[in-house]
């Protein structure tokens, strides 16, 4: 086990009502707010309205931008932080899902910056203060509610780059897994493999001596395998709804990264998919997530076949363990087809005359390889893309 530093400071408010408090949570940072959200759907499901009431009762003023869209983007981001300005807003509430809150955080960071935000992006600083940022989460998926992270899209360039900083991290989270009922069943399903992947990034680890941890993300997928076919065809079902939005934060906030190395390429190689094919996230990851453990599986041979018999129930075989290790890559592929997601890019919709470019932009610039574990260069991260097809 590696040393380490836990810090998880993002209060969770969990459970049936709990929309009803966020007045008085925000109203603990500032008294003018950043009302930040996409479209209608929390309009037409009337979260708006009892977000909106509470802050009212609470006595906080509070300026809106709507608009975010599935891999948020830099100049609603850039929109956002001349509005905080002009306002002089104190404290952003993120009404959403992962891209809601993923550019709330970007409009936080960027606020009292003096330089283009994008710079924290591009790794050319790192940010040293934020406007404190509250969540409602409707969408169980990116576990950005109480993690250090943010990804955003620049259009110029079409480049999804993320940032990593313990100053991200929001104040509080309030989780009332009612309003993930009316999700559609593709949205719940590209919600459990982001879920998924966010483990198995963490999973992969060549670092010996985390049996614990290995446990705790094995209980988290094995949570997720149950929970979403049920929560799919029993979209109101509040128990695996419940699982379901715990799960995506307990897969994001550090917990399961404690002591460990993730990898992390497939994230940044799936991020080039919707960054270019403005594809869903989750989706990206059921292709590429499955393609880039058969092209590592013989670097990490045993962890891939503890995953088969711990998570899938593979009949361990001693004579060959790669093809246990091989097994449980194809019961995480079917788990996939069964709960709507596609494996291959074609089923996307995504040709394949664009791999090369896919590769080239997976290596950062300031990058020479691509993961952590299994560091992947260029060409191969255009074999993963080519196992893909």
């Amino acid at each position: 086990m590696k040393n380490f530093e836990f810090l998880s400071p993002t209060k969770i408010i969990f459970g049936r009502g709990v929309e009803e408090r966020v007045g008085a949570e925000t109203k603990k940072y500032a008294a003018k707010v950043l009302l930040h959200y996409g479209g209608g759907s929390i309009k037409r499901s009337g979260l708006y309205e009892k977000v909106v009431a509470s802050l009212k009762a609470a006595g906080v003023e509070f300026v809106e931008l709507a608009g975010v869209q599935p891999n948020p983007r830099l100049s609603l981001v850039n929109e956002g932080i001349g509005l905080c300005r002009a306002e002089k807003i104190g404290f952003i509430l993120a009404v959403g899902g992962g891209s809601v809150i993923d550019s709330a955080k970007a409009i936080a960071v960027g606020t009292p910056y003096s330089g283009d935000v994008w710079d924290f992006f591009a790794n050319k600083a790192a940010p040293v203060e934020t406007l404190p940022t509250g969540v409602v989460l409707t969408i169980p998926a990116a576990g950005s509610e109480a993690s250090k992270s943010s990804v955003i899209t620049n259009e110029n360039g079409w480049l999804k780059w993320g940032l990593n900083s313990e100053v991200i991290r929001p104040r509080f989270a309030i989780m009332n897994p009612e309003w993930t009922f009316s999700l559609p069943p593709y949205q719940t399903a590209c919600g459990a493999v982001d879920i998924m992947a966010h483990v198995m990034e963490r999973y992969f680890t060549d670092v010996k001596g985390v049996d614990l941890t290995d446990h705790l993300c094995e209980a988290v997928l094995k949570t997720m395998i149950k929970n979403t076919p049920i929560a799919i065809a029993q979209p109101d079902n509040y128990d695996a709804r419940a699982e379901m939005m715990w799960a995506g934060t307990l897969a994001h906030n550090d917990l399961l990264s404690a002591g460990r190395l993730g990898d992390w390429a497939a994230h940044l190689i799936e991020q080039e998919l919707s960054a270019i094919y403005d594809v869903a996230h989750g989706a990206g990851l059921a292709v590429i997530f499955p393609a880039w453990m058969k092209y590592t599986l013989r670097r990490n041979r045993d962890k891939f076949a503890q995953f088969a018999v711990r998570v899938w129930g593979v009949e361990y075989d001693f004579e060959a363990p790669e093809r246990t290790a091989w097994e449980g890559i194809l019961r995480l592929e079917e788990f996939y087809r069964r709960i709507g997601m596609p494996t291959r890019l074609g089923e996307l919709g995504i040709p394949d005359d664009r791999l090369e470019e896919m590769a080239d932009k997976a290596i950062k610039p300031w990058l020479t390889t691509v993961g952590n574990v299994s560091k992947l260069t260029r060409d191969e991260v255009l074999a993963v893309l080519k196992l893909a097809v």
